[in-house]
């Protein structure tokens, strides 16, 4: 290769190089590290176009129960574990139908297009855990939202409402709870 290729060749080959890296950094900001779920951004952008696409879509939003006790008891590490599995039976329950995402915590959400079997996921969702030769508990409370059901299709006010079906399947009244303020 002459000299003149080579100086002409050297840039495209740096700037190629360097598209690449922001092209892969990019693509893993979209996934949750832990879980492989996509992160609120990439599960936001996909939503949406489910939202506006399709009428019979549910959308839901989900948390671990008592997550912080199964972590205080069993260590991070089964913490971690149970959040993974709790993805891949999450992402297994959407299958080519859906997008499942981890908002960030114990906290997930998905979007089907359309309403699927919400009591398989709840029984998948409430099988032990096997870790380190125990059986973890998990309970998960599930919110969802038909899509159809509401006055205007938007992911906000979809979220909305299953984040106040979830807090209800929780027995609690909401995200602060129904505690008296104290004097």
């Amino acid at each position: 290769m002459d000299t003149q290729a080579l100086a002409l060749a050297l840039p495209l080959i740096g700037w190629a190089s360097h598209t690449a890296l922001l092209t892969h950094r990019l693509a893993t900001a979209r996934r949750d590290p832990l879980t492989g779920l996509r992160t609120r951004a990439g599960w936001t952008a996909l939503a949406e176009r489910v939202v506006r696409r399709h009428r019979d879509a549910v959308v839901l939003l989900l948390d671990l129960d008592d997550f912080k006790n199964l972590n205080d008891s069993h260590g991070h590490a089964a913490g971690d574990f149970a959040l993974a599995v709790t993805a891949e039976r999450l992402a297994a329950w959407c299958g080519r139908h859906g997008i499942a995402g981890r908002l960030g915590g114990d906290e997930f959400v998905a979007i089907a297009r359309q309403a699927p079997d919400l009591e398989s996921l709840h029984r998948a969702l409430r099988q032990p855990v096997a870790y380190a030769g125990r059986r973890l508990p998990v309970s998960v409370s599930v919110g969802s939202c038909h899509v159809r059901d509401l006055p205007v299709r938007s992911l906000s006010d979809a979220l909305a409402t299953a984040d106040s079906a979830m807090y209800a399947a929780k027995g609690t009244g909401g995200r602060r709870g129904t505690r008296p303020l104290s004097r």
